[in-house]
This record gives C-alpha cells, structure tokens and sequence, in this order.
C-alpha cells in the first residue's frame, strides 16, 4: 500500500498542491497524512501516524523529501529506519528521483547514495560553521560554552603554575581545580614552531 505525506510549515500555508500530487498517483485522501507545521518541530502527528501505520511492503510517498526531514541526514536516518521495517520511501517532484522500496533499481540505490553524501556533506558544513563561530567568539575574547564555575583565581593560579613547569597533577592538588576542569578551561598553550625558520629578529640576531 502507497500512504500520502504532506506538510507545510504554517498553518497559513496551502497544501493541496502536494496533496493533488499525491492523489494523482493513486493515493486516496484517506491514506494522505497531513501536518502544517514546521520541519524543525519534532512533534509532527500526521508524520507519526503515518509512521505507525505503515506495514512492511508499504511505500510512503511525498511531494518532495524536504517534506519529511529537518535535515538531509534527517531524511537519510528516516530512510534507512523505515528500510529495516520494510518500509520504501518515494519521491515525486525532487530532481533526484528516491525509491528505497525497489532494492533491485541499481538508480534508485544511487539516488539514496546521494542523499547520504550529501547529508554527510550538509554535517560537515554544519560542524565548520560552529567551529569558526567558536573560534571567531574565542579570538575576541568572548567564552563560548557552558558558564565556568571555576574561580577565576584559582584559574590563573593554576595557568600560573603550569607555565613554571608544574605536572597536571600537581597542579590539581595545588589548586583544588579537577583535572577535567583545568583541561576545558586552562587557555591554550602558544603554538610551538614546526619548523627551523626563525620568527622574530631577536631569534634572528641571537646566533650572530
């Protein structure tokens, strides 16, 4: 059996275009889960009740996959969750034509392959963005993360003692600081050279 999926993301939002799409393929209204509600909101009752009604062999058919996913890895994980139940998964309107329910279409196999890379592709983006955004905030001086709930004293005690050569052992019995605290908010030693090149004048006046 073929079930209907349909959203828009606010309730101003129109869904017959998608839900005369899916009709037109033979899908009857009564087999078409709705929901107007946003792709991010995790509670979506008409995705769930499709969810919970589809059997192994059924299809669950949507206008385009960005109707199902908050994200491509989004899509992806569903995909293959409703795979190991029997479940296929098919698009009518995407460029990239999925059908996970035809294990034997070496295309349709390739189109999942794609939305795997790409989903892959979508996280490391993601992963980039927030590291420069960390790194951008660290450079200007900003904490990013979690409150410290270390003192702050205790803090440059601690950073004073490791720059006089102190272990990290010893450094926790003199501070009182615990070794994962002093790893998360000791700042970061300055970057040893690599290479012989010399990098200030002094260093370049001191083998004359």
């Amino acid at each position: 059996m073929e079930l209907g999926y349909a959203r828009v993301s606010t309730a101003k939002q129109d869904l017959d275009r998608q839900i005369e799409a899916l009709r037109e393929v033979g899908i009857s209204a009564d087999r078409i889960y709705v929901d107007k509600k946003s792709g991010a909101t995790v509670n979506r009752p008409g995705l769930g009740a499709a969810l919970d009604y589809a059997r192994d062999g059924d299809v669950i058919v949507v206008h385009t996959l960005d109707r199902l996913g908050r994200t491509v890895r989004d899509t992806l994980n569903l995909i293959h969750d409703l795979a190991e139940r029997g479940v296929g998964v098919r698009n009518l309107a995407d460029p990239i034509k999925v059908d996970s329910s035809n294990p034997n279409d070496p295309m349709a196999q390739l189109a999942v392959v794609l939305l795997a890379l790409f989903g892959q592709m979508e996280r490391t983006y993601t992963l980039e963005r927030a590291a420069h955004a960390r790194a951008v905030a660290t450079a200007k001086g900003r904490r990013v993360g979690r409150p410290s709930v270390v003192d702050p004293d205790k803090l440059a005690y601690a950073a004073h003692l490791r720059e006089t050569g102190h272990t990290i052992a010893e450094i926790v019995t003199k501070s009182g600081i615990a070794r994962t605290s002093l790893y998360r908010h000791l700042p970061p030693r300055p970057a040893e050279s690599v290479t012989a090149g010399v990098d200030t004048e002094a260093d370049a006046g001191s083998e004359i």
